[in-house]
Parts: structure tokens; sequence; C-alpha cells
């Protein structure tokens, strides 16, 4: 069988993929993208990202919960919800995406190879699949794009049916009346507070005592918070010690010495790296314990040549990321001039009920690094948007340096955190201080005002602290939103 000849060979069609091979094709080189599933997009389109962002907002949109105190209208979830109605949107945006990313492969004459591929020899992929014969590619670069998958431990009776993955849960058979969901990561918060929000009853539970301990500590806690008041059960410190599956329930026994019986369990254990089946040992290349890929700072393998982006090489594993990083990579195999490196700095967004987003230090990390820092706050409650659009519990708050004013950390609470967070993160990219936001002219009624507010805050709590005065309080009760 003689082999195809590639330029770069690419394993995976999600974010990174997708855009490894069109940064590569766009300038001039010949590319084959292997994919083994019939659509492209990767997790991030078809089982993940896309999907689960678009059930948070069809989840809003059933409950009504952004108009809830508004117009003295108290909504409620229809009761004759159905999954196809909790999944229709999804399936609309889910098949758009994918049309999308396959015309910019297109576009970019990429060839599209379906199959599984795996390593032949270093520069050597063979590709198989049921439909068609085995075929050969070679390349003069490799970049492994395969992504990663929920982690299924062996202890835990993942039957798709009653106990599920954050994949399967999006192909429930009924909309449960009851949930736990196990793990309070970032999979496991964010569809405890979306279902939560459907008036399902939902407990959280997690090995840790604290949620998102990454997250800045006040604002992990005002998170724990409005989730409690949306209607999650906490159990945090706390793990589950057995399964019992019950015919159409599941009986779970907590380490507390507590019994919980409900419909339907996720699981959100974490993810593993899609590596098994691509026969890394011939080239001498090996996966840690969770199928990750150890890279330099240029996106390298042990192999000089294969080159890994996105969530197969672990953490952050964000879709953002994932992309720049396989344009840092291409850039560098093939000598692009383009773009060197992945920003410094990255956004991190929380899809809860609320939106969480940072940039930046917390006051944890400050702390840590022995860095002096001052605080300023502004509430949506005080913003006039904020009052418009019913959110009167969301928070922006920044972390600066009272020597020159330089800002450290940007954290957002509340509606539309994901997108001002970009604001802040502008900011400091640019080694801004407090003053880009009080010269700034910011639009009128906007969220996105609350960040002169919260700098002039900031300002005030400089002055405060250089006359030995307490800062002002930054913790405010929570507003009822179902007021």
């Amino acid at each position: 069988m003689s082999p195809e000849r590639y330029e770069l060979i690419v394993l995976g069609a999600g974010p990174a993929g997708e855009k490894g091979a069109a940064q590569a094709a766009y300038f001039g080189r010949r590319v084959a993208l292997v994919e083994r599933l019939p659509h492209v997009g990767g997790a991030s389109i078809n089982t993940g990202t896309v999907p689960s962002k678009t059930l948070r907002e069809t989840a809003l949109y059933f409950s009504g919960l952004r108009q809830r105190g508004l117009y003295g209208v108290d909504y409620t979830v229809k009761a004759d919800l159905t999954v196809r109605d909790f999944m229709f949107r999804e399936r609309e945006v889910v098949t758009s995406l994918r049309t999308k990313a396959a015309q910019n492969l297109e576009r970019h004459h990429v060839t599209l190879v379906h199959g599984t591929g795996s390593f032949e020899d270093a520069h050597t992929i063979r590709v198989r699949s049921d439909d068609h014969p085995d075929r050969l590619l070679t390349g003069n670069v490799v970049l492994i794009a395969t992504g990663s998958r929920p982690y299924r431990p062996a202890e835990i009776p993942l039957d798709d049916r009653l106990v599920m993955d954050s994949d399967t849960v999006l192909r429930m058979d009924r909309i449960p009346k009851s949930l736990v969901v196990v793990g309070a990561g970032v999979i496991g918060c964010e569809y405890a507070s979306m279902f939560s929000a459907l008036g399902i009853e939902v407990t959280l539970t997690g090995g840790r005592d604290r949620l998102l301990p990454f997250l800045d500590f006040e604002i992990g806690e005002r998170l724990r918070r409005q989730m409690a008041e949306l209607g999650v059960r906490m159990r945090l410190g706390t793990g589950v010690e057995r399964y019992e599956l019950l015919g159409d329930r599941v009986r779970l026994a907590l380490s507390t010495g507590e019994t919980l019986e409900v419909e339907k369990v996720l699981i959100a254990a974490g993810r593993v790296g899609n590596t098994e089946e691509l026969d890394l040992p011939r080239i001498g290349i090996k996966p840690d314990s969770r199928g990750l890929l150890k890279v330099t700072e240029h996106y390298q393998t042990e192999l000089s040549h294969v080159y890994a982006a996105g969530d197969v090489i672990g953490f952050p594993a964000l879709a953002a990321v994932s992309m720049e990083q396989a344009r840092v990579a291409m850039c560098h195999a093939f000598d692009l001039k383009y773009k060197t490196r992945v920003a410094s700095l990255l956004p991190i967004a929380i899809y809860t009920i609320p939106e969480v987003a940072m940039a930046g230090e917390t006051e944890e990390t400050c702390r840590q690094k022995h860095l002096p820092y001052c605080v300023g706050r502004a509430f949506y409650g005080d913003n006039a948007r904020g009052q418009i659009v019913g959110d009167l519990a969301g928070e922006i708050k920044l972390l600066f340096s009272p020597v020159d004013q330089g800002l450290l950390g940007v954290h957002v609470i509340g509606e539309i955190a994901s997108e001002l967070i970009h604001v802040g993160l502008a900011c400091l990219q640019l080694g801004g201080t407090l003053d880009f936001f009080i010269q700034a002219v910011f639009n009128y009624p906007t969220l996105g005002e609350a960040y002169k507010y919260a700098a002039y805050d900031g300002l005030g709590n400089l002055t405060r602290m250089k006359a030995g005065e307490p800062a002002s309080p930054g913790q405010p009760p929570l507003p009822d939103s179902r007021r």
C-alpha cells in the first residue's frame, strides 16, 4: 500500500485540530485531518462545551429565571416539559456549528479522512474504518489533537441510564425529579445549577470543603450562596461510598453516613486524554495515567516533529486556549513567524447560574506571592442595567497594586460575566491601571459601567488603607432574586 503524502497530519477534528489544520493550510501546507467520529467539532461542539452552554440557555428560558422578579411575574417550569423540548435548541446549535467547522476545513483545502488513526511509524498514520480499506498517510509533521472524554471510575456503576457521565447525560431518557451530581468541579457545578433552575431537586457532592478553590474566595463563596438560593443542596467535603441501583432509582451512601435516594446520578469526576488508540508506545511516546501527553513550550512531544495541543495535554483544557495552542504549534513547526506563544493571561469563564469569570490574581494568590494589593468592588444591584435585567446579586471585583494602582486581577459574577471579563482582561494584558476605568466612557445603562464604579471604590479603599481605616465591605447580603 503506497502512503498518501502530506506536510501535516492532524489527529482529531476538535477546536485544536481544526484550527491547527487551518493555520498550516492557510500558509500553503498540504494537510490531512483524521477524525474517527462522523462529525467534526470534537467534544467542544458535539458533547461538551457548546451543548452544555446551550442547555444552560434552554434551562434559563424554560425556567423564566431571568424574568423572575420582573413585572411582578413568578415563572415556573411547565409540568409537561420533555427531553425533546429540552434538547431541541441544543441539536440546532450543534448542527450549525458542525457545518461551520466542516466548511472552514473545506475552505482551507484540508483533506478530511474519517476513521481511527494510529501510528504505523513516527511519520506514518494508519487510518482504519469499518466502511473503507485502511489508508496510510505520511507527513513531515504530526499534530495530536484527539481531545478527552469523561473519566469513568471502575468502582462506579455507570449504566448511562440511572448513573451517567457528562456525555451521556445529554441523552437521558427523561427529565428526572431528583438528581445527585458527584463532583463539585466546573462541570459538576454547571450542571447542578442548570438542572436546579429547572426545578429538579439537585444535591451536589464533592470531596473538597470549598466550591471551586481556584476562584477568589469571596467570589467562590458568593457563587455557593447563590447556587444554594437557586435550590442546590451542597454536600461539600463529602464523598460517595456506595451506589445501589434500585430499578428506576439510585441509593447513595455518603461518607457522612447520610443516605440519598434519587432518580438519576451524574458523575463529574474529571476527564482522560484520548490516546489509547494511537499506538504511541510504537514511536516512544508515553502518556501519563490519565492519557495526557507532556509537551514543551512549543507543544512538541518527545519526538520533535510530533506536536500535541488541546485537552490531550491537560490543563487548562479550554476550547479557546486549545485553538491558540494548536496555532502556536503549527507556526513553530513550519517556521511561520506569525504567532509565537499563547498569551500568559487567560480568561476563565464558568457557565454556572450565575456565570463566573476571572483573569489574573486572586486575593489568595496575591498573599501567596507576597504581592501588596487593594480591592475595588461594584455590585449589579447599584447599577442601572443590573436593575433593568433583574440581576441584583452580581459583582465586579478588581485587585490592584496600592503602589502604582496597576491592575492585578479581575473577577466577575453575574449576568454575562463571561463577556464582561474581556474588558478587564484587556486592561491587564496591556499593563493598565485603575485610571483606565476612571478615564474611559462606558455606555449608560450597561453592566460594563460597573467597572468605573469598582475603580472608584478601589480608590476610596486605597485612601482608607493609607489612613489606617477599614475598607468597604466585600459581601453585602444577597438580594432575594425571587422577590
